[in-house]
């Protein structure tokens, strides 16, 4: 599970309410949530021993999709980078698509985690909740970018069951920004007329920070501004207004 609010709240950066998940999310502790969520099937129980390996494994996949895609990637290759044996790999997975499906509901799972987890301190308000919703999703994905970058990127050449489980990710993060919009309609605090196009169109905007990052790097442009960038943006789309 993500660290809870109380633990986060020396991560913010400054007045921005978007926590910064600096090391929050390290390879090493998506994998030990792998294996924890996949325990009953994975044939090394030793957590150390396990976990370790699932390091290696899914940092080689990331590097070789990043080469080539996972499509094209096979076992004997991710072998071969991960430094573990054909017999090794099979005691975590029985198939690529396994392996994908592993990916996949971690990226899921974070992101609905974080992005449910508004921190007390943070205020009250459609407004600044929109604001932390933002800069957490933009954060968030800077920390994970090389696991979202494969989930985009691959997205195309997903079998039925992966790409089903990728649309209902982005189906989920769209309702939660929903949900935000839809309380500053009513509120009065955001003047919008169609919720579910606002929170679709907003996808777009904080994704470009992982898919287009190359571009930004060669600009200058880090997270923080990035962040100030979008949120005033997207906030300005809304129409908001200032609760008194």
């Amino acid at each position: 599970m993500p660290p809870p609010a109380s633990e986060r709240k020396s991560n913010q950066t400054g007045s921005d309410p978007a926590i910064s998940l600096s090391g929050a999310f390290s390879n090493e502790m998506l994998c030990t949530r792998i294996f924890e969520r996949h325990r009953a099937t994975i044939k090394i129980q030793k957590p150390q021993v396990a976990v370790a390996n699932l390091v290696r494994i899914i940092e080689a996949t990331l590097t070789l999709s990043n080469r080539h895609g996972f499509h094209a990637m096979t076992l004997r290759e991710l072998a071969k980078t991960s430094g573990l044996s054909m017999g090794s790999l099979y005691s975590y997975f029985d198939n690529k698509e396994t392996l994908l499906s592993m990916i996949l509901g971690e990226v899921s799972a974070t992101v609905t985690e974080v992005l449910n987890a508004l921190p007390e301190e943070v205020p009250g308000g459609a407004g600044r909740h929109l604001d932390w919703l933002i800069g957490t999703h933009i954060r968030l994905t800077d920390e994970m970018r090389p696991w979202f970058t494969f989930v985009f990127m691959e997205a195309k050449e997903f079998p039925p069951k992966a790409r089903r489980m990728a649309i209902e990710s982005e189906a989920s993060t769209e309702r939660i920004f929903a949900a935000v919009l839809e309380r500053g309609k009513k509120s009065g605090e955001f003047q919008i007329v169609d919720v579910e196009l606002t929170a679709a169109l907003i996808k777009p905007v904080v994704q470009d920070w992982y898919v287009k990052h190359a571009k930004y790097r060669r600009r200058g442009i880090g997270v923080d501004q990035f962040v100030a960038a979008a949120t005033r943006f997207l906030t300005g789309a809304t129409g908001r207004r200032t609760r008194r």
